[in-house]
């Protein structure tokens, strides 16, 4: 090895060391909080058996629009309909309400029956387990600014694990010996043999996760990087001016075969309406080529009087940079790999924590055996 590869070496070893000490425990905490996410619709649905059990039959979304506007006649402004694979409810969301108002994000949330006639549940995003966890993983429950600081630690968490790499990185010719358990007596070797191990089985999973964490909590920078980079970003802007009426005179569900007429094949994912006098239809859905499934970045809005449609935003007629930053999401929530890959992701962040319990711990002994033999 050459003195300056040494060098690197060293100085990747002290990197490490401070990264890991400081950035450790925000790392594990990211972690964990994001395993528990991986399936949180699921779980979040386990917890309340009004939704668990509720019947299964093809989604209302007149009636339910209906339902919402009598049971809440101050919410004026639009709501957001999630089209589920299962037809066993209707999770509806109202943006920026009354009761939450000074909160970066705190969407009222509701759910229907499948037939849209009767609540199930109503809470608060934050206010339910699940999204407590989700403010967590993406806020540190810090709001807007918590989420820069989250990005940042994804980046930090990154060369976390890049350092160790480096560090780790044997001599020409020893490489099998470098992979293998040494025969040690001593706990602290014994302890670094299970920290180089894990570390190493575990980079690429966790150096995605952290990655791709850190574009999305950081879409600003995201976007320029990929604009320097390949070519701009396109957002899908909504229409201007707003559009203001009366009476809508196109029901959701004439909205829903409209744009499906624009995009035959694809699945639609979110219902968003109009307010009660004012905006358009907006409906998400999910092309062939769109790996994101719960957030798919394809959008269709339809004036509502006319049933004309306004703006198409297909992602497959979009650059390089748009089909990167829709792989994001589903590569960060392991949904585009099915069960196999949510598995790894969740076996990867718990290994954070064998991690980090190894490394504080030897870093610990280390410590305590070195003032014992100053004091000698």
């Amino acid at each position: 090895m050459s003195k300056q590869l040494l060098a690197w070496c060293k100085l990747a070893r002290r990197l490490h060391l401070w990264l890991g000490l400081s950035l450790g425990m925000f790392f594990v905490i990211l972690c964990l909080s994001g395993a528990a996410l991986v399936y949180y619709p699921q779980i979040d649905t386990w917890l309340h058996p009004e939704l668990a059990n509720a019947a299964q039959q093809p989604c209302d979304y007149n009636t339910a629009l209906k339902t919402l506007r009598m049971q809440y006649p101050d919410k004026l402004g639009p709501w957001r309909f999630e089209v589920t694979p299962e037809q066993q409810f209707i999770p509806a969301r109202y943006y920026n309400p009354q009761e939450t108002q000074g909160q970066d994000f705190a969407p009222m949330m509701v759910w229907l029956s499948a037939d849209g006639s009767t609540l199930l549940r109503q809470s608060f995003w934050g206010d339910y387990l699940v999204t407590w966890l989700y403010n967590l993983h993406f806020t540190l429950l810090l709001g807007s600014t918590g989420t820069i600081i989250v990005g940042y630690l994804g980046i930090g968490s990154a060369l976390l694990l890049l350092t160790g790499l480096v560090a780790w990185w044997p001599k020409s010719g020893f490489w099998l010996r470098q992979l293998r358990f040494k025969r040690r007596a001593a706990l602290l070797g014994r302890m670094y043999d299970w920290h180089k191990t894990i570390g190493l089985v575990m980079l690429l999973p966790l150096f995605i996760l952290t990655s791709t964490g850190a574009m999305l909590a950081l879409p600003k920078e995201t976007n320029g990087l990929l604009g320097w980079a390949l070519g701009k970003v396109e957002s899908a802007a909504r229409p201007a001016p707003q559009l203001t009426f009366s009476n809508p005179q196109i029901s959701v569900t004439q909205a829903v075969k409209i744009a499906q007429t624009q995009l035959p094949k694809a699945r639609l994912a979110w219902i968003e309406t109009p307010s009660v006098n004012q905006g358009y239809y907006r409906l998400r859905m999910q092309v062939s080529d769109d790996k994101s499934t719960r957030f798919p970045n394809s959008y269709i809005d339809i004036n509502p009087r006319s049933g004309e449609v306004v703006k198409v935003f297909d992602l497959r007629q979009q650059g390089i940079s748009n089909q990167i930053k829709n792989w994001l999401h589903p590569l960060h929530n392991g949904s585009v790999g099915g069960l196999s890959l949510k598995v790894l992701w969740i076996i990867a962040s718990l290994a954070s924590l064998g991690l980090a319990w190894l490394g504080w711990y030897r870093y610990y002994l280390r410590k305590n055996t070195a003032k014992k033999d100053r004091k000698k």
